[in-house]
């Protein structure tokens, strides 16, 4: 990475990190971006060249596996069959996962906070949609015909679903209990 690309990691990682302390403190209703931004020693520009919203903030993780997503132009030799795109959606749902916990304390407030405020569940819904559709793309983008990337994906989805409903907000069943739909999927079909 170029020292811009640094610093701007930097700057960001900050913003994120005083924005969880301040939500774990106090709750996500009673912060402000300014405080968010004072915590982080930011410019409230600053935070808003980075996240259009304190919502945003929430969601960064899963915001980096979409920009991943729709970045990967991986050319193939042929379209995947389903069976394959579902593998591949398999192992993205398992990067998301491993993505979402890796601070297990984080996850959980980010759980919490989603369950307690009905914009955060309302954004949390819209951003799973928008993986979902990023994956269906890239699947159609590699030849796979549209209703069957389209059903890769949101099978994808709902095994994603089934899991974090099975693991609640324990970080450390995330991952297992996803896995387990997946298998459960797989074996039954």
């Amino acid at each position: 990475m170029t020292l811009r690309e640094r610093k701007k990691q930097r700057a960001q990682e900050a913003i994120v990190d005083a924005a969880y302390a301040l939500f774990a403190e106090r709750g996500f209703a009673d912060v402000t971006v300014t405080e968010i931004a004072e915590r982080a020693e930011v410019g409230r520009t600053t935070f808003f060249r980075y996240f259009g919203d304190k919502q945003e903030v929430l969601f960064v993780e899963e915001q980096n596996l979409l920009d991943a997503l729709l970045a990967d132009a991986t050319p193939v030799a042929e379209a995947p069959t389903f069976r394959e795109a579902l593998e591949l959606g398999r192992a993205a749902v398992g990067a998301m996962c491993r993505m979402v916990t890796a601070d297990r304390e984080r996850y959980r407030l980010h759980e919490k906070l989603v369950a307690d405020n009905e914009e955060l569940h309302d954004r949390s819904e819209r951003k799973l949609l928008n993986l979902t559709e990023a994956m269906a793309n890239r699947l159609t983008a590699q030849g796979m015909p549209a209703a069957e990337a389209a059903l890769v994906a949101h099978v994808g989805l709902a095994c994603f679903r089934a899991g974090r409903a099975v693991a609640g907000d324990d970080p450390a069943a995330l991952e297992p209990s996803v896995e387990n739909a997946f298998a459960v999927l797989s074996r039954d079909c």
